[in-house]
This record gives C-alpha cells, sequence and structure tokens, in this order.
C-alpha cells in the first residue's frame, strides 16, 4: 500500500485545492462546483481530479453526457461584427443593392433566402429591397442570443431560457441554412467524492496548496523566499519527452521503395490521377462490359466529360482487338467498342494505366519501369480496405524475360521490401495477362492477406502499341506492404493524425 507521507510529498497545490474542496462539501460535487470551491479554473479542476483519481483519492459518483451549444469562429466574428441578416440591412439602409454589392459576407446567399422567405426584403431587376415597416425582432434576436453565446466557452440549457436554447440547437447544424456559427455538442459531466484515502490526504494535506514550485527573480531581488514554501521535488517523475521533427512514416516508406527500385535500374512512370477509360481499361483489354467497370466500382467525374483525343493508330488498334482481335492473333471479345464511352474520364483505378501508356511511348527494349501510382475504387473500409490506395506498378521488357522473372521480383517486394516473413502465390485471373498469379503474404497479427497481381501481358494488350516482346507486369498494395514495414495492424493507422503513434512507428531501411 502507498505510504501516505509518500502521497503527501507528491501531492500537487492544484490537487490539495480539490481535496479541501470536496473534504467542505457533504455530497459529490462536479468539476465547475469544484473550481468554484476551491477558487481555481475549470480545467485546473478537471485536470488536477484526473490525477486524484489516478491515485484513487476520489472516485466518481455520477457521469452522464449533458448536450450545449457554443460558437465557432464563425459565430464569433458575427458576435463581433454582426449576422448576415444584419449586416445586409445596414446595406440595403442605403438604398436598393445587387448581390455584388452586398459584400462577401459569410452564409450570405442562406441570410438572403431567410429575409426573402420572412418578407423582410424584396427583389425587383436584380436588385434587393428592404420592405417598410417590416418586424425584425426575430433576427435582433438571432443577433442578442449570438453576442451572448460569444461571452462563454460553452453553454448548456440551464445556461440558457427555454426560448432561447431552442432557438440555438434549432440554428446549430441546420443544412442549407444560416446557422449563425452556432454548434451543438455534448460534454460529458461528472461528480465526484472522495474515497477513505481522500479524506485521509485532505486531512494532511496542509499548506501544500499554499506552496511555491518556482523560484522566481523577483523573490530574489525582494527576499520574499525565505518566507515561502517551496515544493518539494519528486525525482521518480519521468521528465517530458523531447521529440524532433521527422518525415511521416508512410512518407519515409515510399521514397524508400522509390530509391530501392531506381537503384534497380527502373525508370519511374508518373501520370495524372484522372484518367480516360481508354488507358485505365481499354488498352488493358478490359470489356466495356467487364463488372469492375460498373459505377459501383470506379469513380467518375462528375459530368462525364471526354478526354480531347486518343492516339491514333493504337485507339483504333485498342478497338478492332476488342471487336475482332485485329492483328493480334485473337478473336477479340466480340462486342462493338464504344469509341465515345472510351474517351470518358475517371479516377485512375488501377497503376497499370500507367504501365498501358508507357507501350504507347514507345518504351525501350529491353527496359524496365515503375510507377508509385494513388489509385481509387469503391470498398468498403476496414482493417485491410479503403477507398483510395497507394499501388507500386511496374514492368519489363524483353526478349528474355518469362514468369520466373516475376516471381523472384514480386517475392522481391513482399520478403525484403514489406518485410514479410511468409509468403505464397496462386494462379490468378486479369484480362490483360496470361498467364497471371496472385502473391499472398502473412501479416504477423492479421494473417494472410492478398499483396497483388501480376503476369505477362497478352498480345491484345502490347500488340496494338507495335510491342512484340515479352512484358511481364504486376501491381502491389503499397498500403499493406506498408502495414507490415512499419508494424501497423489497421490501413486507416497509415494516416492517423496521433503524433504520438506516429512517432513511435520505425522508419524502414530498405539500404
Amino acid at each position: 500500500m502507498t505510504d501516505l507521507a509518500d502521497l503527501l510529498t507528491t501531492l500537487h497545490p492544484l490537487e490539495a485545492k480539490v481535496l479541501r474542496a470536496l473534504a467542505g462539501t457533504d455530497a459529490a460535487a462536479g468539476e465547475a462546483r469544484i473550481a468554484e470551491l476551491a477558487a481555481i479554473q475549470e480545467s485546473q479542476a478537471r485536470m488536477a481530479s484526473q490525477w486524484l483519481l489516478a491515485k484513487a483519492a476520489v472516485e466518481v459518483a455520477s457521469e452522464d453526457s449533458t448536450p450545449f451549444v457554443a460558437l465557432d469562429e464563425t459565430g464569433q466574428q458575427f458576435a463581433k461584427d454582426a449576422i448576415p441578416e444584419l449586416a445586409i440591412r445596414r446595406k440595403l439602409e442605403q438604398g436598393p443593392a445587387a448581390m455584388a454589392d452586398l459584400g462577401d459576407a459569410k452564409d450570405l446567399s442562406a441570410a438572403i433566402g431567410a429575409l426573402k422567405k420572412q418578407k423582410l426584403i424584396t427583389v425587383a431587376q436584380g436588385k434587393f429591397t428592404l420592405v417598410a415597416k417590416a418586424d425584425w425582432s426575430a433576427i435582433e434576436a438571432d443577433q442578442q442570443l449570438v453576442t451572448k453565446l460569444a461571452t462563454g466557452e460553452r453553454f448548456f440549457e440551464s445556461d440558457l431560457g427555454a426560448r432561447e436554447w431552442k432557438r440555438a440547437t434549432d440554428l446549430a447544424g441546420k443544412p442549407g441554412k444560416a446557422s449563425l456559427g452556432i454548434r451543438r455538442g455534448e460534454q460529458k459531466r461528472r461528480t465526484l467524492q472522495l474515497t477513505a484515502l481522500g479524506r485521509d490526504l485532505a486531512a494532511k494535506a496542509g499548506d501544500v496548496a499554499d506552496e511555491v514550485s518556482q523560484l522566481t527573480p523577483e523573490m530574489l531581488r525582494d527576499g520574499s523566499w525565505r518566507n515561502v514554501k517551496f515544493r518539494a521535488y519528486n525525482l521518480q517523475i519521468p521528465p517530458p519527452r523531447s521529440t524532433g521533427g521527422r518525415r511521416h512514416p508512410y512518407r519515409e516508406f515510399l521514397d524508400a521503395v522509390r530509391r530501392k527500385l531506381i537503384s534497380f535500374g527502373f525508370e519511374e512512370m508518373r501520370g495524372s490521377i484522372v484518367e480516360s477509360e481508354f488507358w485505365n481499361n481499354d488498352a488493358l483489354f478490359m470489356p466495356q462490359f467487364h463488372p469492375a467497370r460498373a459505377i459501383h466500382d470506379v469513380y467518375f467525374v462528375e459530368g462525364m466529360p471526354r478526354a480531347k483525343d486518343l492516339p491514333e493508330p493504337a485507339a483504333s488498334n485498342v478497338a478492332a482487338a476488342h471487336e475482332n482481335g485485329g492483328a493480334t492473333g485473337s478473336i477479340g471479345w466480340r462486342y462493338p467498342f464504344d469509341r465515345d464511352a472510351t474517351r470518358r474520364l475517371i479516377l485512375r483505378s488501377q497503376g497499370t494505366a500507367l504501365s498501358a501508356r508507357q507501350l504507347g511511348k514507345n518504351p525501350n527494349i529491353p527496359g524496365k519501369y515503375f510507377a508509385i501510382a494513388r489509385c481509387f475504387r469503391f470498398d468498403d473500409v476496414d482493417a485491410t480496405h479503403a477507398p483510395d490506395f497507394f499501388q507500386i506498378e511496374g514492368i519489363v521488357l524483353g526478349e528474355e524475360v518469362h514468369l520466373r522473372h516475376l516471381l523472384g521480383l514480386m517475392k522481391l517486394f513482399g520478403l525484403e521490401i514489406a518485410r514479410a516473413e511468409e509468403m505464397y502465390f496462386t494462379p490468378g485471373y486479369f484480362p490483360f495477362t496470361e498467364p497471371s498469379v496472385e502473391a499472398h503474404m502473412r501479416h504477423p497479427k492479421i494473417g494472410w492477406m492478398e499483396l497483388g497481381g501480376g503476369g505477362i501481358f497478352r498480345p491484345e494488350v502490347t500488340k496494338p502499341f507495335g510491342i512484340d516482346v515479352p512484358v511481364i507486369a504486376w501491381g502491389l498494395g503499397l498500403d499493406r506492404m506498408a502495414m507490415v514495414a512499419l508494424g501497423i495492424d489497421d490501413i486507416r493507422d497509415l494516416f492517423s493524425p496521433d503524433l504520438d503513434f506516429l512517432r513511435s512507428r520505425k522508419s524502414p531501411i530498405l539500404g
């Protein structure tokens, strides 16, 4: 059991004040009441109460969640100047004005709509005019409410009149209306009471609350340090951790992967995340009726804009490959190719679109290329899935390349870059490769995860661009590789805002 004398030496003055405040009341008290009794700020009372809870000197008697309203930054500005409706009235008091003359007040459109609905203004020939002798009392009451809310951090129902509370909660969070910068929230409120240990501490805390924790130059000059009691040092308390700046661990990982591939002699491919269906799908021999091209898997650009032009004769060669095989030696998919749909713009759903573009740029033979591509695909978010993700994509062209080269490269990614301890391959299917394989790796905690796929590009993909040598291709999930390399159990943690979590991630050293 912790010695009472030891606890007293570690007691902070704020803790002593909270203990004395609770000892002076017969019932449990909330942190606001404790702050009032102890003559300290409520935030200090919350902090000291948390320390005392950890020491088992106090315990929670009750806890509930209470709604409140408060002003955001916009609301604070409205309290300082005027809510949009009154700002508009000031302008129109000088005479009729067009929308452009009313300034750039926040929520201007919503305010105008509200004023028209309440018949406080009218519009004619593009100009707004005040309605004579209109009743602005409700608008003025809103201004008074906003001004009142600016006087405190947050207001509970008990802090406002019934009419004010209803109006504030009605305004807060109403979509499409002028909320006046009022937001709604909930605060957990609790009452605390002393434990037996806390009562003993309160009885013996004495003048701990009046101890001084810092020797100041003023004390030395006027000699007042002789008449104060200094708080004892607690050498058992660990010092605050000092951390330097560093790159985001996932950024470090991506940069390390890029350096690794460049050191292997690969050239980097780059491209826009907005891509045409031609490069994202059609050039990869994915039929236009393929289920992966449904609206539920691919994000289309709003308004369905089209790419301005496509390269010829490659575009015609790709269309022929779909319809009848063209000059590829295939019979194709045997359907009428839609030359307009192929120009629709979408968010890139696979990094392989960059490989297709590279085939159309007269690539080096032999040659090897890679891309770190951000891709977008509709998916339910969980520990291993996200609707946007990074993919490591690459191709190798050459007379002598074959499937064993591909398996070796994919194994390199899994074991050397992701730092997985176990991998295996299974046969796979992709419309643009034959043969095709899928790679799987074991996450230490989650278990087996699909790493990605690869294969040898079909002639229907390479021949429309005049490529007559074998091309091995792969597309692997970098986010999942980073999960293993960085020791992360949830893919969402790659983008965590928790600085302590990010600082604890090891840096990937890939050589």
